[in-house]
């Protein structure tokens, strides 16, 4: 799967989360490649970038697509923020692209309510991709409980979703 069709570019997304990171590889408009979610244990920054890197040489994307977690009001803990940060510094070295969406913009771009829940916004993701990724949506999350693993799966998603649908994006070069 390392090669890419000619005229189709692949577009990689990462949600980084306390677990680990959720990801979605997509060659076109439609097509899938590859989904799933990667745990890791010990230093997370490290073992996080050791498996980014890794799937960055399997798939060679044209683009990475990234939560902009820099944003005013983004909730993301200080670990997460900085894993963003070196992983956006090792795209430098490959000259890949960066996009960054920042929640609120996902939300309000594919559900058209900026206010919109998680959960919505994978049951559309679930819909969009209905061979793919239905038997992986997790349950409704209750008030007590952590959020499912294989969220982070729909985040990516969303990210590559929004990618395609907007005209204009923040993109850097690295």
């Amino acid at each position: 799967m390392n090669h890419k069709t000619p005229k189709q570019h692949r577009i990689w997304a990462i949600t980084p989360s306390t677990r680990g990171f959720g990801f979605v590889v997509m060659e076109g408009q439609k097509t899938l490649v590859d989904w799933g979610v990667k745990v890791v244990k010990g230093n997370k920054n490290v073992q996080s970038l050791v498996k980014v890197e890794k799937l960055m040489e399997f798939y060679w994307p044209d683009v990475l697509m990234l939560q902009d977690v820099a944003t005013k009001g983004s909730r993301r803990g200080p670990r997460i923020k900085s894993l963003n940060r070196q992983i956006i510094k090792m795209t430098r070295k490959r000259k890949l692209k960066v996009a960054l969406f920042s929640g609120k913009q996902l939300r309000r771009f594919l559900l058209g309510n900026a206010n919109g829940t998680k959960q919505e916004m994978a049951e559309m993701i679930a819909g969009r991709f209905p061979e793919e990724l239905p038997s992986r949506l997790p349950p409704k999350r209750r008030p007590w409980t952590s959020e499912d693993s294989r969220m982070d799966i729909f985040d990516a998603a969303a990210l590559v979703v929004a990618f395609h649908m907007r005209k204009k994006w923040m993109v850097r070069t690295g």
